[in-house]
């Protein structure tokens, strides 16, 4: 018994000296969170997309506390109301949030353009991306296997006839779908914008019109039709400069006169052919 009480003596008093200094030092060490920042943090949406520019909801919320001067219209999924009880919270004047929404460059679907190859492996873009490049002729399309559409957090992404669809009505402009997509085929634009390239390929005409009849061939009838220069075709693909988009006075003239209709005016489920 004496031998047992010597060997567990010394453990409990080392136990117990060990507690007083780290409480001690929790005491003395601990770092004073900013009161602001849990209030801030109760009204973000609680999505960490990092649409916002910081590394998820706690990030912005710590900048907003502790850095003046951050803007308080950056959460693009919290909308207008986020913004307006961020303002508040911080004393600052409201600041409106251009809302955006995710649009899917490529219309490639199984009508346009069809499979190189039978692909039987897990059910995923990026599984198939690494294996063969592109499970589809066209090396720069949508390979149909919904990445997107898993981590969407609204339900906004469905894959119909091949290709990823956007249903803007439920997108809150959360980029996940951005970051997740391998061939890098979707991105963000202010929700007021309507003109779209829906293509990706920058191959050249004739190889990509053998790829997929919708794609871009960089004829640029649309550069030449287009009144304001927002339209320039480089590296054999259509682009559009947003900025400039809004002072066109014969609004969707490129979209009409697309070659082979790659450019549509978008509506609240998809980008429309017009021609």
């Amino acid at each position: 018994m004496k031998e047992i009480l010597t060997a567990v003596i010394p453990v409990v008093i080392i136990g117990a000296i060990c507690a007083v200094v780290l409480a001690v030092a929790s005491k003395i060490m601990a770092v004073k969170e900013n009161e602001k920042i849990p209030e801030i943090r109760e009204c973000l949406p609680g999505a960490n997309c990092g649409a916002c520019g910081f590394a998820g909801c706690d990030g912005y919320a710590k900048a907003l506390a502790e850095n003046e001067g951050t803007a308080t219209n950056l959460c693009v999924p919290g909308g207008d109301s986020v913004s307006r009880k961020l303002s508040e919270i911080l004393g600052v004047e409201f600041e409106d949030v251009v809302e955006q929404v995710a649009v899917v460059h490529c219309a490639g679907d199984c009508e346009y353009t069809q499979d190189k190859v039978e692909y039987d492996g897990i059910e995923s873009c990026a599984a198939a991306k690494l294996i063969f490049g592109s499970k589809g002729e066209c090396p720069y399309g949508c390979m149909g296997l919904g990445d997107c559409a898993k981590v969407c957090p609204n339900d906004a992404i469905c894959i119909n006839n091949g290709i990823a669809h956007i249903d803007s009505r439920r997108c809150v402009g959360c980029g996940l779908c951005v970051k997740t997509c391998p061939n890098h085929l979707i991105s963000l634009m202010a929700d007021v914008e309507r003109v779209v390239v829906t293509c990706s390929n920058k191959d050249k005409g004739g190889i990509t019109r053998k790829a997929c009849k919708n794609g871009c061939i960089g004829c640029r009838k649309c550069e030449k039709v287009c009144s304001t220069g927002a339209i320039k075709v480089t590296d054999n693909l259509a682009v559009i400069d947003y900025s400039k988009c809004p002072e066109c006075e014969d609004f969707g003239v490129c979209a009409r006169e697309c070659t082979t209709g790659c450019i549509r005016i978008s509506n609240f489920t998809n980008a429309t052919k017009i021609n």
